[in-house]
């Protein structure tokens, strides 16, 4: 497998320092956050306010895949935000992956709006059959990313919505992390049932707190090694089944600075995961 981080959790750093300190902790390659540029006065977040973002513009992309190229570091694929159902916003997404040799953009399925799901379902359907011809037309895919609160939280739903598409067009994210949160199903079977459309992985983790007195518990996002989801046994899963891609990191955690987190996530999931060994100058 192929050791990468999504610049989502490095939201203090310029994407110049992100390309600097992902090589120094041994990754491989860097997904990109591309949107609005966060403002300069604000405290950096990971969802609002992330400088680790680059803007939409293919001169933008062209000049970070110079600078990852000289760094010896590879562009796993572009996290573009387009919302579920605007097939504009996909074009220009993959005409900014053409720009900086990105395989695949990554989507969403539609929000649970409180619509019945049939409805949804039957738009998300449209949407990704939209998605696969741009993808025949571009050379580059459109990732599926399951995701809680969406009608693709789990493996079977995601499998469901694009098991009638090319997988060469149409991929799915295995988000283990958000499974936590809500969609989990045993990882060998979810990996079996996936199958040729089993293009990406995200891993973070997550926990559940039980508020004073009792209640309804809470998640928060947990360190790589301190949650819920059991990371090396995963990692195991996906060698078994043969996976060879991508494992990017996607860490919300705030015990760690997003720097030393960065260094840490490295570290561990080397110790159990079968990687690529780090490029060297």
């Amino acid at each position: 497998m192929k050791l990468g981080v999504y610049s989502i959790c490095l939201p203090d750093l310029t994407p110049e320092q992100a390309v600097h300190e992902a090589k120094a902790a041994t990754y491989a390659g860097i997904e990109w956050r591309v949107g609005v540029l966060p403002d300069p006065a604000a405290t950096p977040d990971f969802f609002t306010n992330n400088r680790c973002t680059l803007p939409p513009t293919p001169e933008a992309l062209a000049r970070t895949a110079s600078r990852c190229e000289s760094a010896g570091l590879r562009i796993i694929g572009l996290g573009t935000y387009v919302e579920a159902g605007d097939l504009d916003g996909v074009a220009h997404g993959m005409e900014l992956a053409r720009a900086c040799g990105a395989p695949w953009i990554r989507l969403r399925a539609p929000w649970r709006t409180g619509e019945r799901f049939a409805g949804l379902f039957d738009r998300a359907l449209g949407f990704f059959s939209g998605v696969e011809r741009l993808a025949r037309r571009t050379g580059v895919r459109g990732l599926l990313e399951i995701h809680q609160r969406s009608i693709a939280p789990s493996a079977s739903l995601a499998e469901r919505l694009v098991s009638r598409l090319d997988p060469d067009c149409v991929g799915v994210i295995y988000d283990a992390g958000n499974l936590v949160l809500e969609g989990y199903e045993d990882h060998r079977m979810a990996v079996e049932l996936l199958g040729p459309h089993l293009t990406h992985v995200h891993l973070k983790n997550a926990a559940f707190d039980r508020p004073p007195g009792g209640g309804v518990w809470q998640p928060r996002w947990t360190p790589m090694n301190d949650g819920v989801l059991d990371v090396p046994a995963l990692l195991r899963v996906l060698v078994e089944a043969g996976y060879d891609g991508w494992v990017s990191v996607e860490d919300f955690s705030t015990d760690r600075s997003p720097v030393e987190a960065l260094h840490f996530n490295a570290d561990f999931l080397r110790q159990h995961g079968d990687f690529e060994p780090p490029v060297t100058d």
